[in-house]
């Protein structure tokens, strides 16, 4: 599974979607799209993120850029990761 996709079953199982990031890719808007992405799930998110992929995020790095596309997500995670 590729980042994108991993964040996207992370997106799922957090917020409860219950399948509908199925019919998204990465240029799928995600902040102020989604109504569960609330202050509380992104802590959630950010979490599910850093135990997945073994990588802490920074107060620093996150704005709404951060969550505005699943490619957003993604790049983030994977300028977090060794290639």
């Amino acid at each position: 599974m590729n980042v994108e996709q991993e964040v996207l079953a992370i997106l799922d199982e957090v917020l409860g979607l219950d399948g509908p990031t199925a019919a998204m890719n990465r240029d799928s808007p995600v902040l102020g799209v989604l109504p569960e992405l609330d202050s509380i799930a992104i802590v959630s998110v950010i979490t599910a993120l850093e135990n997945r992929f073994g990588l802490e995020i920074g107060d620093d790095e996150l704005n709404a850029s951060t969550f505005a596309t699943v490619g957003a997500i993604a790049d983030l995670v994977s300028s977090k990761t060794p290639a």
